[in-house]
């Protein structure tokens, strides 16, 4: 358990749930996977270690055998789609979008039938049928065409709202994306996270995901995680569960 004074609203928060009889759901997602590197089997032996069950989102185009090799025991892992190949097609004045309209429904579509179809194949135990839009960004237009490629729900950023698929979304994100990149820091995380605990105690059941880049994680990022792990696995309040629990 960390002693540093940062992490207490995170326990005090759980001790709540705690006496209540309560079990908060949590979920952990990592992007961007597309080959074995130090940073990944770092990742994996978080996972190992506090038998935490992760999502990967791995990009289908660039992708290939060697990392399904390396994923073969590992049995806490699920495979996810990261559209095709996390290319930027929106204007340079715009947010990040590879699934946009930005190029014909027809194109962008194709892709993400061939990118389900490839992760399923090299992944026949671990792939779970779930959309992680590069960017957590997906025109609204594409949404109600998934379901006859296979695909049961989609995963961005935030709290769900009404679709025509289901959404099991991320709602932690450690890292700080503008200016000085890396991790955010420990306090600030843990405020996002308590709030989002908060939320759930008071009736709403979402399960909360928390969202990773093992790529790009500095010091601070690895730190947290696993002292999340350490404050967390095992805790009475806390179920880390795998994504496929909440696919239907």
């Amino acid at each position: 358990m960390s002693d540093r004074a940062e992490w207490q609203p995170l326990r005090s928060e759980l001790q709540r749930w705690s006496k209540a009889g309560r079990k908060a759901k949590l979920w952990f997602r990592d992007d961007d996977a597309i080959e074995p590197t130090p940073a990944l089997d770092r990742l994996l032996s978080l996972s190992d270690r506090f038998e935490v069950p992760m999502t990967l989102a791995i990009i289908p185009g660039p992708t290939g055998q060697a990392l399904a090799e390396r994923l073969t025991h590992a049995n806490r892992i699920t495979a996810t789609v990261h559209g095709w190949t996390h290319r930027n097609y929106a204007p340079d004045d715009t947010k990040k979008q590879e699934l946009g309209l930005h190029r014909p429904q027809e194109v962008v579509l194709d892709e993400l039938h061939r990118g389900f179809d490839k992760l399923k194949a090299l992944y026949p135990q671990q792939f779970v049928p779930l959309l992680v839009p590069p960017w957590n960004r997906i025109d609204d237009a594409l949404l109600p065409h998934l379901a006859p490629f296979g695909y049961r729900a989609v995963s961005v950023f935030g709290l769900a709202k009404q679709a025509p698929i289901g959404l099991i979304n991320t709602h932690i994100d450690i890292m700080r994306w503008h200016g000085v990149r890396g991790g955010l820091s420990h306090a600030e995380i843990i405020g996002r996270l308590v709030e989002e605990l908060q939320n759930r105690f008071d009736g709403n059941d979402e399960p909360i995901g928390v969202m990773t880049h093992h790529l790009v994680h500095d010091a601070l990022a690895w730190s947290f995680i696993e002292t999340l792990f350490e404050e967390t696995a095992g805790h009475a309040a806390i179920e880390w569960r795998p994504v496929g629990n909440f696919v239907h």
